[in-house]
């Protein structure tokens, strides 16, 4: 099985428009979308996907925490949540021609130290039956900054595989834990490290800093250029087909999914490289978040390009 944690999850509302945002004025919505959101959530839409167990768990609170845990039943995915006083915050992506993804989310409402020590003492049961342990996302308000660092070891003392995808204070402490791997993005790594990437060798450069830390896998995603690996074997590229993309929102955390499922399967580096970056594509080829089209991703797998572009010292 694998588990995916997500804190800080929401009700992910997506707004249709048929016309071009006139600011100011009042706006109709032609159709809206709800799904339960939050980065883990999409993970674990992935992992579903990709035909792996999968179950959900963090945070939930109130009538949208009810109804968030509603809508992942609907989706098939089993979850265990600690319930919280404060409600589960919205998030709302506008979609629109003129604009693009215009994305409005909500901080959390905060969360009481009391409900984060009965999280970190459920988390150990909760994830005895799984392998790999995916970390997703901010945290709501009132949650220590060293939450993750806290999980990912408690993970790694239960020999589960543990992925972490954050950024910020966050990242920095969880990196003190060296999980398995973690997949920042360039901005991630910019903020890491307080300095500004000028072009892709500073991306290979301060993504191997983090493989020096200590972390075995070091994924950077790279947009349509698909992703950076870092590893004990070397440094690779996985580079998809250029295509005409649809829908870019969450395409990261379909990269952690299938990053999941290729450390639950035992993959060998590159082939985990190549199944991340084909799940990635297929995602953004598709209208939903946190989906793809399986006849998408088998056909991608045969067009992504690994390439080996430096070595480890």
């Amino acid at each position: 099985m694998i588990t995916t944690v997500t804190l800080n999850a929401s009700i992910d509302k997506a707004y249709f428009m048929d016309r071009r945002i006139e600011n100011g004025t009042v706006m109709r919505v032609a159709s809206c979308r709800n799904s339960a959101g939050g980065k883990g959530m999409n993970v674990a839409r992935i992992v579903k996907l990709c035909k792996e167990e999968v179950q959900a768990t963090g945070f939930t609170g109130g009538f949208n925490g009810a109804y968030l845990e509603s809508l992942l039943e609907q989706d098939g995915i089993f979850h265990r949540f600690v319930h919280v006083k404060a409600e589960t915050r919205s998030c709302i992506n506008i979609l629109d021609e003129g604009y693009g993804s215009t994305e409005y989310l909500e901080p959390g409402e905060p969360v009481t130290r009391e409900e984060e020590t009965a999280f970190l003492e459920c988390f150990p049961k909760m994830i005895q039956d799984s392998s790999v342990v995916t970390i997703s996302g901010s945290v709501p308000r009132g949650i220590s900054k060293d939450i993750y660092q806290s999980l990912v070891q408690c993970a790694k003392d239960l020999g589960k595989q543990v992925i972490l995808d954050t950024n910020g204070e966050l990242l920095e402490n969880g990196l003190k834990a060296c999980p398995t791997m973690v997949k920042p993005n360039q901005d991630e790594i910019e903020a890491l490290f307080g300095i500004q990437v000028k072009g892709f060798e500073d991306v290979v450069s301060y993504a191997q800093k983090i493989y020096e830390m200590g972390i075995p896998n070091v994924v950077i995603s790279l947009g349509g250029d698909g992703a950076l690996l870092v590893c004990s074997e070397g440094v690779f590229q996985g580079r998809p087909p250029k295509l005409e993309v649809v829908n870019t929102v969450g395409c990261g955390d379909s990269m952690v999914g299938a990053l999941a499922v290729a450390l639950k399967r035992k993959a060998a580096p590159k082939d985990a490289l190549r199944y991340a970056v084909a799940t990635a594509t297929a995602a953004a080829l598709s209208s939903e978040t946190g989906c793809f089209e399986p006849e998408v991703q088998e056909r991608l797998l045969s067009q992504v390009k690994i390439e080996r572009v430096g070595i480890n010292e």
